[in-house]
């Protein structure tokens, strides 16, 4: 099997419908589905991951509530976040879950220090972070030996509904995003420089396709 990865940008689309096709694709994909990764956005929705309480859902107002089959606590996706998406056949890659994982996190660590930005993840707290502040947060779900969900990572973000939750579960939680640590771009750029750190430390290459 080739290693490339079809590498889909699909702009902004609501959470349930894309969810459901990550799903789906999951479910009906067989040897020969080739990988891909979608890199998406979203409109405003809190999601409440396998292990979430609703102790941490302190004031939603109008902003949808879906409970998805991820892991983790509540989080936020908006505009202004990109979504990292990797479909990958994680047992025909040769790819564990911890090693999955630390490629989503070191890949946002590498982007930051692009623009200087000291950035880390940590062992008792998935996600990558700047100081005490969450840069990005990881949620995966692994069927049947493969990935879907992933990464949120905060480019430009209305931070105030953050506010509304105690994100990932911690009350104290401060969240940030690239602008505000001097890196302002859009989404699209934020994709293309993440993708190439991704691959590598995977080890795969990518087919670029667009979108669908």
């Amino acid at each position: 099997m080739s290693s490339a990865v079809k590498v889909r940008f699909r702009g902004r689309q609501d959470y349930v419908p894309l969810w459901r096709e990550m799903q789906s694709f999951t479910d009906e994909r067989n040897a020969d589905t080739a990988d891909e990764i979608w890199f998406v956005e979203h409109p405003p929705v809190f999601t409440m991951g396998l292990n979430a309480s609703d102790e941490h859902l302190l004031a939603p107002g109008d902003i949808p509530v879906v409970q998805i089959d991820r892991g983790g606590q509540v989080t936020f996706h908006g505009p202004g976040q990109l979504m990292i998406y990797p479909l990958l056949d994680l047992r025909r890659a040769g790819i564990g879950v911890r090693p999955l994982v630390t490629a989503l996190e070191q890949s946002v660590v590498d982007l930051a220090d692009e623009f200087g930005v000291t950035a880390a993840s940590k062992a008792d707290a998935p996600g990558v972070y700047v100081d005490d502040e969450k840069l990005a947060s990881v949620g995966l779900r692994i069927r049947r030996g493969c990935s879907f969900h992933g990464m949120a990572l905060n480019v430009d973000v209305d931070l105030e509904p953050f506010s509304r939750i105690n994100p990932c579960g911690y009350a104290t939680l401060q969240m940030t995003d690239l602008k505000r640590l001097g890196a302002e771009f859009r989404l699209e750029v934020a994709a293309d420089r993440f993708l190439p750190h991704f691959l590598r430390h995977l080890g795969l290459e990518a087919e670029k396709t667009g979108t669908r």
